[in-house]
């Protein structure tokens, strides 16, 4: 039976659909020898043959995991500059990205998987569960800080979706705020609080939906997620 390029790529553990076709219209891809250019061509998963950048894909099975990313640490798969990646973390062989990025100088929890689809759910604005940071600033935060950030930050995509947040403690100049929200907007938070004029020290995201870092509370932990909370996903 034949299937979308983009689909097939996403199975042999490439990266999200729309990631794949990213690398489609880059014309990276080749099937049966032929750079193909268009992602919704179709192709047969038991006959043609699909490389990328001239490596053979096959499909892979499934792995998920959850990483406290430690700072320092990118999210992309990419990197000129030979920097650690958040995939090193995982121990032994096989293609794996992560879901979404966190900045490089932000740790915290991230999906490490090899699965386009659970990939798509979890970073298409429709699907993408909410995703709650500890953000610690320095100075105070007054009530009206609190309700801009609530009500939504002007920034330069448009007007961030309400959110919410919590003064966890402040003390010696500084303050710990628990902010949560659903969009993923490059550097969105970072960029929230510096439009109100507060200067992020640390930012740590503590929450994907029900998953936590119970388990992995030192950056540079990984662990495998269940069934149960693959389900959720």
């Amino acid at each position: 039976m034949k299937e979308r390029l983009q689909k097939y790529m996403a199975r042999c553990g490439v990266a999200s659909r729309r990631k794949c076709e990213e690398l489609i219209l880059a014309g990276r891809v080749e099937v049966n020898g032929e750079v193909v250019d268009e992602p919704g061509v179709k192709i047969d998963p038991d006959k043609d043959v699909v490389t990328l950048d001239g490596e053979v894909l096959r499909p892979e099975s499934p792995r998920y995991y959850a990483v406290n990313k430690p700072v320092g640490y990118i999210s992309s798969n990419r990197d000129e500059k030979g920097r650690p990646r958040v995939i090193d973390i995982i121990p032994g062989k096989g293609r794996l990205f992560t879901v979404g990025r966190l900045d490089i100088n932000s740790s915290g929890l991230i999906i490490v998987t090899n699965d386009g689809d659970a990939a798509y759910r979890l970073s298409h604005p429709r699907f993408a569960p909410e995703k709650e940071y500890h953000v610690l600033i320095k100075g105070t935060l007054e009530e009206r800080d609190i309700r801009a950030l609530e009500n939504g930050i002007v920034l330069e995509e448009g007007r961030t979706a309400p959110a919410k947040v919590k003064v966890l403690w402040q003390k010696n100049g500084k303050t710990m705020v628990s902010i949560t929200v659903k969009q993923g907007w490059f550097r969105m938070v970072r960029r929230m609080f510096n439009a109100i004029g507060k200067d992020v020290k640390s930012l740590k995201r503590v929450r994907i939906g029900s998953l936590t870092l119970k388990g992995i509370e030192e950056e540079g932990m990984w662990r495998d997620l269940s069934e149960e909370e693959i389900k959720r996903y």
